[in-house]
């Protein structure tokens, strides 16, 4: 299921998303968070329950969520997540797409899609298929296990032949948002200039990597999402080498997310960054390197947190950051005197549960 503001907007804020979440759990108590703007339902015991089938209780829980939150919901109903979660991502707005439980049903809903189309075959295993002439699902289904265990690895290409096949044995687990600290960026006007926009980004890494020092806590993901002119979004999510809080390694990881989007002359309204699955600092390893400028960046880091900590947040940042008015006092506005978005949280919780009948 994934959720969009009825108006055409963006992904729904904190606050809303956590009260979809809750909308979902007066269905069933199996409901995994995918924050920023989807989830997964097994309504497999529901079904007796309301005395009505899986497509019929998303249409209830559409228009719940348009009345309390003003938010639509595209739905994709199926036997498992990976082909809910297809289902719900091929949707137009508002739709509720059902995928029989068929086998032949599964194969025609497959069959002319894309490699990429599967869910977690990134690019680069994208291009690896492609490169051997694989570039649909249906090709991917007709190969030899062997052949995709060769291209793509013993796990991965195993992993990839039951998927082109509609076969997705991962269970629903029932969870709260992961613990998440996000930072977002609002230019003055449509920016096009991929320059400012790394500026953007070296800002909110910043801020980020000060705000989770200052927590004690270590990132192991990156998530960034960028609003364009017509207000649609776009999101990727990199793992991180390793947990970390460290200024450059964020700024690394976003630099790369967004050159992967390849945006050239887009419109840019926003840019966000969101620092995934956080853990204490203290139950994180870290590799130790003998590159001296890797030490003297950490012991730099060191100072400036102090200097932060001691005369405020524009005491110490990038020479190349963007100037925020939010930054230099304590529940200070941007520029246009709107609130600044800051650093966000989320909860963590939520035990595994058995899978059944899907809604992504």
């Amino acid at each position: 299921m994934r959720f969009r503001a009825a108006d055409g907007g963006g992904p729904p804020g904190e606050e809303t998303y956590e009260g979809l979440r809750g909308l979902l759990t007066e269905f069933t108590p199996v409901v995994q968070a995918l924050p920023p703007d989807a989830a997964l339902a097994d309504v497999r015991g529901a079904l007796r329950y309301f005395g009505r089938d899986a497509a019929e209780l998303a249409a209830l829980v559409r228009v719940r969520a348009l009345a309390r939150y003003g938010v639509d919901c595209t739905v994709g109903v199926a036997a498992n997540p990976l082909l809910a979660r297809m289902a719900a991502h091929d949707g137009p707005p508002g739709a509720i797409s059902t995928v029989p439980g068929e086998p032949r049903a599964v194969t025609a809903f497959l069959a002319r899609k894309p490699a990429s189309g599967l869910h977690g075959v990134g690019p680069a295993t994208a291009r690896a298929l492609t490169a051997y002439g694989l570039d649909s699902v249906d090709r991917i289904a007709a190969a030899p296990p062997a052949t995709l265990q060769r291209i793509l690895g013993a796990s991965t290409g195993r992993r990839v032949y039951e998927q082109a096949h509609g076969i997705d044995p991962t269970p629903v687990t029932p969870n709260a948002p992961a613990r998440s600290a996000g930072a977002e960026h609002r230019f003055d006007h449509d920016e096009l200039d991929p320059d400012q926009r790394r500026r953007a980004l070296l800002t909110l890494a910043h801020e980020l990597g000060a705000r989770l020092r200052t927590d004690g806590r270590v990132a192991r993901a990156l998530t960034l999402t960028v609003r364009y002119a017509d207000r649609s979004t776009t999101s990727r999510t990199r793992a991180l080498a390793e947990p970390t809080d460290h200024t450059p390694a964020l700024t690394g990881a976003a630099y790369a997310l967004h050159d992967v989007l390849g945006l050239q002359r887009a419109r840019v309204r926003a840019v966000a960054l969101r620092a995934e699955d956080l853990t204490p600092a203290e139950h994180a390893a870290r590799q130790l390197t003998f590159d001296a400028a890797d030490d003297k960046s950490r012991r730099i880091e060191a100072v400036t947190d102090r200097a932060r900590a001691r005369f405020g947040a524009a005491a110490a940042r990038p020479a190349a950051a963007l100037d925020r008015g939010a930054d230099r006092s304590p529940g200070g506005g941007g520029p246009d005197g709107t609130p600044a978005r800051g650093p966000r949280r989320w909860g963590r919780g939520g035990t595994p549960r058995s899978p059944g009948r899907h809604a992504a």
